[in-house]
């Protein structure tokens, strides 16, 4: 066995590795993509100014010399209107009671705490009354680039007593830590890493250290068409959007032809896709094709397709269909 192999193991054996699966929570769009992306060096979830970018579970992998993070991106908590939304939910709270660890709660420390805040620290303790007890819980508060000195303090005090339910459950937690950060400028995150490898049970790791993601390339490519989309499209659009992976050819060592297909809900909304002669799904294909081909290794040859499939979010097995398994 080559002598980084034999380490590894030995640390794994004297408990000097700490190994498990950290879900990152919250309300839609305060920043849990883009924190992952930072932690692990490279984009691997899609972000947007959008609500509700992020629609299902997304695994990131980070290894350290001493802690493997197994880190659930989370779609946003939030109370839903339709049967995607009630997916996304589902998929949130499936890792804060089944699969997570450690539950990190990030909060976007500019504004007072929200509605939907309010909503996740009541479902929290739902889950924890239900379940007799969830893993150790903590929250970051995210986008402190925004205050500083007493504003941010207070802010902190604020979002902390959301959990002030946990102290008094006696789960055996006694503090709740709101770590300050910017998934950013990466401000505090060392010291989130820290904090969560202290939480962390002792090894073994999960996966190979170089691994940073269990998703498959052909899910990446299709996340990134719709990054584009949300990017590029109004307002009223982006929710109706789904995006499928339709063909992956490999057409020699120098180039790879994708087909994706592109799914709205009505005939005027595909209307908007196409863009005036195909001028928007064009630049949709121009905008995501250089970020697939640096995934790929290759030369991409990306080939869009924009089709109606009437009421998808509302219908169960049309998001089976579209590979959300509700």
């Amino acid at each position: 066995m080559p002598e980084a192999e034999s380490q590894v193991e030995i640390d794994i054996l004297s408990e000097k590795v700490h190994s498990g699966f950290v879900a990152v929570i919250g309300r839609p769009n305060v920043g849990k993509s883009t924190l992952l992306n930072l932690v692990l060096g490279q984009k691997i979830a899609i972000t947007s100014d959008k609500p509700q970018t992020t629609r299902d579970q997304i695994m990131g992998i980070r290894t350290d010399e001493d802690a493997q993070y197994i880190f659930l991106d989370t779609p946003g908590i939030h109370q839903p209107r339709n049967k995607l939304g009630k997916h996304m939910v589902n998929v949130a709270e499936q890792a804060i009671t089944s699969d997570a660890d450690v539950i990190l709660w990030l909060v976007d420390i500019t504004t007072p705490p929200t509605v939907d805040d309010i909503y996740i620290s009541e479902r929290l303790a739902e889950l924890h009354a239900a379940a007799g007890g969830l893993p150790f819980l903590m929250m970051a508060a995210n986008k402190i680039d925004a205050l500083q000195g007493a504003d941010l303090f207070n802010r902190q005090i604020e979002y902390g007593a959301l959990l002030n339910w946990l102290t008094s459950a006696k789960s055996g937690q006694d503090a709740i830590p709101v770590l300050p950060l910017s998934a950013t400028s990466g401000e505090g995150v060392d010291a989130l890493l820290a904090a969560l490898a202290e939480l962390l049970p002792p090894g073994p790791l999960y996966y190979p250290s170089e691994q940073v993601t269990d998703l498959s390339m052909r899910f990446i490519a299709a996340e990134i068409v719709r990054e584009k989309a949300l990017l590029l499209l109004r307002q009223e659009i982006p929710h109706s959007l789904a995006v499928v992976v339709t063909e992956w050819n490999e057409r020699g060592p120098e180039m790879t032809h994708i087909a994706a297909t592109v799914y709205v809900e009505r005939h005027s909304q595909k209307g908007i896709v196409l863009g005036n002669g195909g001028s928007m799904i064009k630049k949709i294909g121009q905008e995501a094709r250089p970020e697939i081909e640096e995934m790929v290794g290759t030369k991409v040859y990306l080939e869009l397709w924009v089709k109606v499939l009437q009421k998808w979010r509302r219908k169960e097995n049309l998001l089976r269909r579209l590979g959300y398994q509700y």
